[in-house]
């Protein structure tokens, strides 16, 4: 049996359609495999919101060539699109997909074979309306399913490379989402993470919005988690968060980017709100859920950053009562506004604030965890067991280890929480109060 091995690079999006991906592969006999084996294909679905991102994806490639010299190696996703002759320049790339391409390798390519030459088939996203199905299944080897309701982009960040790699915004229709819901529940999903690059914009250009795509969700038999993976602050409304409120399927946890607490790099970056706006929303949360987890991504070194904006940011970030930090440092993407700022911050500056707002994230990250000392929580059991310890998360996005034998993956499991160390949690079964 020819075996495939494929590996994931950026957001839950890409997860999801990467599960997709190893489904079609399923579908016609290959066996799936972890991306650290000898395979006969690899798959590589790429990022490229940070040049980092594009330095893993080189490496990646050239590390796979090493383990299966002849395997034939296939590389899709956002960089694909970017860049795909720097990609087929690495050696040993055989087709280069793009983002339109993605969701059917196998009508670009129906036979994968080596190459003389890369293949590429990259088409303009500008005007892209198609979206593909991408959800979670059982090529994906995780406890939570990913379903992508949404795509692409209409917002004009200017340090954003997205809206140039997936097109303008665009959502998959309730029906279909709901249905998708329904497949990934009869396969035994309990959580479903919804997905897409603007995840609060679903729905805008049909007649739909996310709160509506709730509320046919929270009635879909089984279903005991919904989370919502990211949302900007002017998407997550008081409606929102309201009918969360009264709806226990869906996850206290609320992923709200920040980028920046100064209202002057707000306006460089292009975002659509304030720093007294952002602060607004995270209290409406807090207000409503005194235990949710609140997210935050926050971007240092952005052009222009001085010493007095980026402590905007710290003090901003050290007031407001969030959960934990996702820190980037800024690096130029080609073809955006920012890039063309000459007044650029200089790396080990970048590095310097990064720093700072790591500690902080990891003080906001303790102080979470001892909020739930003592407490019950119900936990989604992972699959991973180490020295007799297995683990999984809350609704509030908190990892909580407990004795392996206390629950089976994918069983919900009622975990009191009896030990801190830093910002991991650990605790036993609560009684007899397993989920089934």
């Amino acid at each position: 049996m020819a075996r495939v091995a494929l590996h994931t690079l950026g957001c839950k999006l890409n997860f999801a359609e990467t599960s997709t991906l190893g489904g079609q592969f399923l579908d016609r006999g290959y066996d799936v495999v972890p991306f650290s084996e000898a395979a006969d294909v690899y798959v590589l679905n790429t990022c490229s919101v940070t040049e980092r991102a594009d330095r893993e994806c080189r490496q990646l490639i050239r590390r796979a060539l090493r383990r299966s010299p002849g395997a034939v190696v296939v590389v899709t996703g956002c960089y694909a699109q970017l860049a795909p002759e720097e990609i087929a320049s690495i050696d040993g790339v055989d087709f280069v997909l793009g983002t339109r391409e993605k969701s059917s390798i196998f009508a670009h390519v129906p036979v994968l074979e080596k190459q003389a030459a890369p293949q590429l088939h990259v088409s303009d996203v500008k005007d892209a309306d198609d979206f593909g199905v991408a959800m979670s299944g059982p090529a994906a080897d995780r406890t939570r399913a990913f379903l992508k309701v949404q795509d692409g982009c209409d917002y004009t960040c200017s340090y954003c490379t997205i809206p140039l790699a997936r097109g303008g915004s665009r959502s998959q229709d309730v029906e279909a989402c709901v249905a998708q819901a329904r497949t990934l529940v009869g396969q035994g999903y309990k959580e479903i993470v919804l997905t897409g690059v603007n995840v609060g914009d679903y729905g805008r250009k049909i007649g739909s919005s996310l709160l509506t795509l709730l509320q046919d969700l929270v009635t879909v038999q089984g279903l005991h988690r919904i989370r919502i993976s990211s949302i900007e602050p002017n998407l997550l409304t008081d409606e929102i968060l309201a009918f969360a409120a009264g709806h226990a399927q869906v996850c206290r946890h609320f992923h709200i980017p920040l980028q920046s607490g100064s209202d002057s790099v707000l306006r460089r970056m292009r975002r659509r709100y304030s720093a007294g706006m952002y602060a607004d929303r995270v209290h409406r949360v807090r207000e409503r859920f005194p235990d949710a987890g609140i997210g935050v991504d926050v971007i240092t070194g952005f052009p222009g950053e001085t010493d007095a904006e980026f402590d905007e940011t710290h003090r901003l970030l050290a007031d407001l009562p969030v959960s934990y930090l996702h820190v980037f440092t800024y690096s130029e993407r080609p073809n955006t506004p920012a890039a063309e700022i000459a007044d650029r911050v200089p790396p080990a500056v970048r590095a310097q604030r990064n720093e700072q707002l790591r500690i902080l994230g990891d003080r906001k990250r303790t102080v979470f965890a001892e909020q739930h000392r003592g407490q019950t929580l119900e936990v989604l059991a992972e699959s991973t067991v180490h020295e007799g310890m297995r683990s999984g998360f809350t609704g509030s996005f908190l990892r909580i280890g407990f004795p392996a034998d206390a629950a089976q993956e994918n069983e919900l499991v009622r975990i009191r929480v009896t030990d801190i160390a830093g910002d991991q949690c650990t605790g036993d079964v609560a009684g007899e109060g397993r989920g089934q």
